[in-house]
């Protein structure tokens, strides 16, 4: 079968573009770029800005490439993680980072990201990097799963889960994990809104990708990256990334925060992207130093 094309439908797209409130002649940081749908937003917005697109997925860097060829030098790239980018020259004016990941991550089969299909237990956005799914399940002890797994998945069956995964190790693929951790909790459990996997597989996304790490880096560095008066937008996908942003940017002496409750999306949009029914969008300005 072959791969999906690595095709970015943005979320909230006219928030973002409204929240970075673009302006001529100025740089901006796309800091997950995708496929470059949002990228491509801001090109759009005004023929005289430029943009750097970064992500760590070589699939899609390679896609933004792609997607913002017309565009020619108005687009500079670069291929790793936000949290590892060293930006030179003017400070940015807008800074974007759309979380978490994306359908074609999803939908691509030997990701591993995915229990809708069997795969390797991988779920590196990164390639490159050395820690993979796997070695977490296969290794780690049965109290530092329990506790990953409550901590990063907010799942309140934590310890059974644990405890089944240690038992019946070595694990090779997602829809064998899946379907053990359906089969070892309660039934009622087992047939509830979501797949009861689906907070585990989650924890094991979030740590093999150290995605809440990588984030506080960039609130860290956002500041320095900005000019004052620019504008930082983050869009997370569940409550753990939600809540780091909110309250990093309401402590932060730095930082302006112009969305006092995050921006979601309408009803029209989740038709069309239900990619977009878990999104949160949260918007701050760099403070002018007196």
């Amino acid at each position: 079968m072959a791969e999906p094309e690595f095709h970015h439908v943005p979320v909230l797209p006219e928030a973002v573009i409204e929240g970075l409130n673009i302006q001529p002649g100025q740089r901006y940081l796309d800091a997950t770029a995708g496929g470059g749908g949002h990228s491509r937003l801001i090109l759009e917005a005004d023929p005289t800005v430029s943009l750097v697109a970064i992500d760590q997925d070589d699939m899609a860097i390679a896609a933004t490439q792609a997607n913002l060829a017309e565009f020619g030098d108005r687009v500079t790239y670069w291929h790793g993680n936000f949290a590892e980018f060293k930006p030179s020259g003017a400070p940015f004016s807008g800074i974007l980072a759309d979380l978490g990941v994306s359908s074609v991550q999803l939908d691509v089969g030997d990701r591993g990201f995915s229990f809708r299909q069997s795969a390797p237990l991988d779920m590196r956005m990164d390639p490159r990097q050395d820690l993979t799914a796997a070695d977490i399940v296969n290794h780690w002890d049965e109290t530092e799963l329990a506790n990953l797994i409550y901590t990063y998945g907010e799942e309140r069956l934590s310890r059974r889960i644990a405890r089944k995964i240690v038992d019946q190790r070595p694990w090779q693929t997602t829809t064998d994990l899946a379907e053990a951790i359906s089969y070892c909790v309660p039934r009622s459990y087992r047939y509830g809104r979501i797949h009861p996997a689906t907070r585990t597989f989650q924890a094991l996304r979030i740590a093999v990708n150290r995605e809440l790490e990588v984030l506080e880096t960039l609130l860290k560095l956002a500041p320095t990256w900005l000019t004052p008066g620019g504008r930082l937008v983050l869009i997370s996908f569940h409550s753990l990334e939600d809540r780091l942003v909110k309250h990093t940017l309401k402590d932060s002496p730095d930082f302006k925060v112009i969305t006092k409750k995050p921006v979601i999306a309408t009803d029209a949009e989740i038709s069309q992207n239900p990619r977009a029914r878990s999104a949160k969008l949260r918007v701050a300005e760099r403070i002018v130093a007196l």
